[in-house]
């Protein structure tokens, strides 16, 4: 068992207030998830010749700011970055596959967590509180984001098997249930030249979706033939730098509750997590179908 959260802004209040929001959202859902829990906010968007990678490092007083000079002499260029805990934002000149390539080959402590234009992802062992409080994560502004608290079932507790989960640019995944084909499936996938980090099932269904979107399906395509690839019991929330989208399994064994107003979508594992935001009394709310893909852009 565990708790999913996603929450999509349709106004400057709720941009400007989206990680105090969703750090609510995601408190309620703690007693679905005590092993670790993580958020993934979309925010900030770099230009297209710069990327966006947030990384961890296996100590709490890192020296980032000699990996930001590395980065500056290697690229020619200046280099931003953000600490929050024990993971790093960094805003570098140039392109995700070369600067990934560089970056663990010269500093190889370190693990990618997300890359792209405007995705941020934070993560570790613990409650929502903890994780939330490390962070910083009620300051965080953003256009969505989606949130995670996990009950082990099925593989180590450790932050690298936390979620969400990112197996391509600027998309993330966080997953409520288990999948049953999932090792023939790392298999195929890693064949076809994504990488993988944990043996978790849940990193499968990330990596189904961006190998789908890689040869040229949309969100919703990649989706729909999902439900045909993947066995399973799923609620899955995933996010990409325009929008996000949720989709249940064929017999909806997972739960799940979506909300919608002029200012905000959200969705969750339950309504207590909904009933936080303003405007939830008189949201429009449902329990989304079973195999039906509901999704929203900017």
């Amino acid at each position: 068992m565990c708790g999913i959260v996603g929450l999509f802004s349709k106004s400057e209040n709720i941009e400007s207030h989206l990680g105090s929001y969703l750090s609510q959202m995601l408190i309620e859902m703690t007693g679905r998830g005590p092993d670790s829990a993580g958020i993934a906010v979309y925010r900030n968007p770099t230009d297209k010749n710069h990327t966006k990678l947030t990384v961890l490092s296996p100590e709490d007083n890192y020296n980032w700011k000699n990996v930001s000079d590395d980065l500056s002499q290697h690229y020619d260029g200046p280099v931003n970055f953000e600490i929050r805990g024990n993971q790093a934002t960094y805003i570098v000149p140039g392109t995700e596959e070369g600067i990934t390539a560089w970056l663990f080959a010269h500093h190889p402590d370190l693990k990618l967590i997300s890359s792209g234009s405007s995705i941020e992802i934070y993560k570790a062992m613990g409650l929502p509180t903890r994780v939330i409080e490390k962070f910083n994560i009620q300051e965080l502004t953003g256009t969505h984001a989606l949130g995670h608290t996990r009950m082990a079932t099925e593989s180590a507790v450790t932050t690298h098997h936390s979620h969400p989960f990112s197996t391509g640019e600027d998309l993330c995944l966080v997953h409520n249930g288990s999948l049953s084909n999932h090792n023939r499936l790392r298999r195929i996938l890693r064949k076809k030249g994504i990488i993988f980090h944990t043996d978790n099932d849940s990193e499968v269904a990330a990596g189904y979706i961006a190998s789908r979107l890689q040869q040229g399906n949309d969100l919703d395509e990649a989706l729909a033939a999902a439900i045909h690839d993947l066995d399973g019991f799923y609620t899955f929330a995933v996010g990409t730098k325009d929008g996000f989208a949720v989709m249940r399994d064929p017999i909806a064994c997972k739960p799940a509750v979506i909300a919608e107003t002029d200012d905000w979508v959200a969705m969750a594992s339950e309504y207590r997590a909904l009933a936080v935001l303003p405007g939830a009394k008189n949201a429009h709310c449902w329990e989304p179908a079973p195999a039906k893909i509901y999704s929203w852009k900017h």
